[in-house]
């Protein structure tokens, strides 16, 4: 997987997108097997005009059924038709998500208490903050959780509290 080539492509066209997942929480914190990268994208046409432009460059290839697996159409229609997509691009996968549990309908909330960063190949990008990183953790059902992760970022946050009634990380202050 050759993330430092995902995010440039996202990059070029300007795609307005939050880095997610295990490869966020690999880059800023500790080393965790991870086979995939995966974003978050602001929801609108404009947008994820930009991001099917990138994943043409990337070669991105997608279907509803594996009987379907096919290069990402040329209009960004598509990318209406469900929430989550996982995509496989000539530099690994690739999952989209439009939404994110724990943080539905916050994604201009989210993005801005990101934080830009960049891989140790120079490659930009915006990581989820530890606090909704942990707000992501603690909405999964339980047997998904990963528990090392929560740990981490409780650390990192410097928690006592794990949250209020509304899933939001309780912060200190």
């Amino acid at each position: 997987m050759n993330v430092d080539a995902i995010l440039q492509h996202l990059n070029s066209e300007n795609v307005d997108c939050i880095l997610i997942g295990g490869m966020n929480f690999l880059l800023r914190h500790v080393p965790e097997l991870t086979f995939d990268v995966d974003v978050w994208v602001r929801d609108d046409r404009d947008n994820l005009a930009r991001l099917n432009r990138s994943l043409l460059k990337l070669g991105a290839a997608w279907g509803p059924t594996e009987k379907d697996w096919k290069p990402v159409p040329q209009d960004a229609v598509w990318l209406l038709s469900q929430p989550v997509f996982c995509l496989t691009t000539n530099h690994g996968a690739l999952d989209v998500f439009r939404d994110v549990l724990g943080l539905q309908g916050r994604y201009a909330e989210c993005k801005a208490r990101a934080t830009l960063s960049e891989t140790a190949g120079g490659a930009a990008f915006w990581g989820l903050s530890d606090g909704d990183m942990l707000t992501c953790q603690l909405a999964l059902p339980e047997e998904h959780r990963r528990s090392r992760r929560i740990e981490i970022l409780r650390a990192a946050l410097n928690l006592k509290t794990a949250v209020d009634p509304r899933g939001d990380v309780q912060r200190p202050g």
